[in-house]
């Protein structure tokens, strides 16, 4: 897949690899999801469905995605997570909550790296007992703290803001982790507010400069509010360097979630794998039903993997001068369009034209 980088620069952290995708380093900001398929009921007793995990890691897998994140359970899950770790197209995050064997299995079944919350997972010795876990099978582990599940003493505190309380959260389980030698971490501390948020990541980049961060607004919501608020978020601190991956959290099929954070990404420059269209509002001056038009644009482009610039404008003065950074483009008149390329203009075509010759240019490139 094809990926471009901005002039943006990024916060330099430590080089964490999680089942060959980088993460850190300088490396491109990996765009990662997570499973949502629900347990199944087996003779013992409910567990994960693996087929199931399996076929949305494979449709994530095709829409773009780099990293999954698996959910465990229950002990009984780890047989079933065992399959999904060896047969998934993608590399398998085990995330664990609570039970602390849980995450010692996942390690020892395959996992490219844990997600846990050591706030959660228990007492220091079973922290640690999960530490030396993933040590042993040579694997990453994401600190991943949030606003919902905050050490209670932490949580009580009122002298604090949350996003204070988050980044020193985290810290503090860094400085454990590094105390016990382990180092191969990546830290989240998410809030489902965006200025909290951001707050806690500046706070983290600026105290950990070295730890790979993972970026997202938790619980964002639906497709139109969850895809608002993970811009919104996301775009500052991409725009300030910081993260190293992201996960964009939708109450929605997981697919979803690929496009926006693809999208947030070629928005702040920072990574383009996927055509961005550039169409123009439409006025009184547009000729044609130029809404339609941008519509099956978008439509041929979503199959595409090359990061270009494509512009669909209702005007042919203004058109090339208005999309001159677009690598590709159309400005429609009446009855005709006008193509060109890098702001400079081609050759006129039929109106009924339009579309196939734009993708016959768009080919060319």
């Amino acid at each position: 897949m094809a990926s471009n980088s901005s002039e943006i620069a990024r916060c330099k952290t430590r080089a964490v690899s999680v089942g060959g995708v980088h993460i850190g380093g300088g490396a491109p900001v990996v765009v990662q999801s997570m499973t949502n398929i629900a347990m199944i009921d087996g003779p013992d007793g409910p567990h994960l469905d693996a087929a199931g995990n399996l076929a949305q890691i494979e449709a994530l897998a095709q829409a773009g995605c780099e990293l999954v994140r698996v959910a465990i359970p229950n002990r009984a899950s780890v047989a079933y997570f065992s399959q999904v770790a060896e047969q998934s197209t993608l590399p398998v995050i085990a995330d664990v909550h609570f039970d602390h064997e849980i995450a010692i299995g996942a390690a020892k079944a395959g996992a490219a790296a844990l997600r846990i919350n050591p706030g959660n997972i228990g007492s220091t010795e079973r922290v640690d007992a999960v530490i030396d876990a993933a040590g042993e099978a040579g694997i990453p582990i994401r600190i991943g703290v949030n606003a919902g599940s905050l050490e209670d003493a932490l949580a009580a505190r009122d002298d604090l803001s949350l996003a204070e309380k988050l980044a020193l959260s985290a810290a503090s389980f860094v400085e454990h982790f590094s105390e016990r030698g382990f180092d191969d971490i990546v830290v989240s501390a998410k809030a489902h507010d965006v200025m909290t948020t951001v707050a806690a990541y500046q706070q983290l980049s600026r105290e950990l400069p070295q730890v790979p961060l993972h970026i997202g607004v938790t619980e964002a919501g639906g497709i139109q509010q969850g895809t608002i608020k993970s811009a919104a978020g996301l775009g500052i601190l991409l725009a300030q360097g910081i993260g190293d991956t992201m996960r964009v959290s939708l109450t929605a099929d997981p697919v979803a979630e690929i496009a926006v954070a693809f999208g947030i990404l070629a928005a702040v420059d920072v990574r383009r794998v996927k055509p961005e269209l550039i169409s123009c509002p439409t006025c009184s001056r547009c000729q044609v039903d130029l809404i339609p038009i941008a519509d099956e644009v978008q439509r041929r482009l979503d199959v595409l993997n090359k990061p270009l610039k494509v512009a669909v404008m209702g005007c042919v003065v203004n058109g090339p001068g208005e999309a001159r950074d677009a690598d590709v483009g159309v400005a429609c008149g009446r009855g005709e369009g006008m193509l060109f390329a890098h702001g400079e203009k081609l050759h006129k075509v039929p109106a009924g034209s339009i579309l196939d010759e734009l993708f016959a240019l768009i080919e060319t490139m």
